[in-house]
């Protein structure tokens, strides 16, 4: 086959031909398959839990956007993901009330990215990096950090997942003070970013912490302190000791494509009826490029 399966459900999804759903695998992405849990009553108003093939996501219609996105991570899915070419395709969540989500128009001339909570490279397939563009996925986010520190916490946690062999993931938005800000006046904008990490193998977890901004600082802290400032418990099951104590997350770092390439798993051959699949999906993405860009 020259079109891979996921690539085929991308082009479903796209041309509207049906959501991919998978309801029943959502247990595997929480810690003992319990998921976060809100410790601020104030975000619990119209929430919506929604599972994708390799994240589930709880969704606020006071938001119109998610409160939080759950991974695991594992070496093999990493891997798996570093083959995935990227395709942007940002869609509206139709499993979300009409009222309650965010849509494409909100983020025109925002000022703000569509950021990715688990994002579209820790995605194994195609089918679900596909999903991973549900707006029901972003939060408006500042584009300095997006692209700079925030994509370098995301590699960096990748590659911890890869040393370390598994990694539980929860990302989500802070919204910190009594005025927030919007966009569209539909969206809120968040105040902060978080990334909670746990390594089952090692027993320890802690957070990434960064200002929606421009100014590139971060800090990390523990599960309790995260809890604290964002009132989600992300990982209810472990002990009061494991989310006291923070453990040493990796600094994180730009890298290069190349520095990719090198941990991608070497030894295979590129065969002419790879080399032909490959032509096909490059020529499939710049169609549905510029189908996208005829469109939004």
């Amino acid at each position: 086959m020259l079109l891979s399966r996921g690539r085929i459900a991308l082009v479903a999804l796209i041309l509207g031909l049906g959501p991919v759903r998978a309801a029943e695998r959502c247990p595997a992405l929480f810690v003992d398959n319990r998921p976060p849990e809100l410790t601020n009553p104030k975000l619990a108003a119209k929430t919506l839990p929604l599972c994708f093939d390799a994240y589930a996501v709880l969704h606020s219609g006071v938001a119109r956007a998610p409160l939080y996105a759950a991974e695991r991570l594992t070496r093999a899915s990493v891997s798996d993901a570093r083959r995935v070419e990227r395709i942007d395709a940002f869609h509206d969540e139709d499993r979300v009330p009409a009222d309650e989500r965010a849509r494409l128009d909100d983020y025109v001339r925002s000022g703000f990215d569509r950021g990715h909570l688990a994002p579209a490279g820790d995605m194994p397939t195609g089918a679900a990096q596909a999903q991973s563009f549900s707006l029901a996925n972003v939060v408006p986010q500042n584009r300095a950090l997006n692209r700079s520190l925030w994509a370098a916490i995301e590699e960096s946690t990748r590659r911890l997942a890869t040393r370390r062999g598994q990694l539980f993931v929860v990302t989500g938005p802070v919204y910190a003070g009594d005025a927030l800000a919007s966009i569209n006046g539909r969206v809120l904008v968040p105040s902060q970013m978080f990334k909670a990490i746990y390594d089952p193998g090692a027993g320890e977890g802690g957070a990434y912490l960064a200002p929606n901004d421009a100014g590139g600082t971060w800090q990390a802290i523990s599960l309790d302190a995260l809890r604290g400032v964002a009132g989600i418990d992300a990982f209810p099951s472990l002990s009061p000791s494991q989310k006291a104590s923070a453990m040493t997350l990796p600094e994180p770092r730009a890298y290069s494509r190349d520095d990719v390439a090198d941990h991608r798993p070497q030894g295979r051959e590129q065969t002419w009826r790879a080399w032909l699949g490959h032509e096909a999906a490059r020529a499939l993405h710049r169609a549905l490029r510029q189908l996208l860009r005829a469109i939004f």
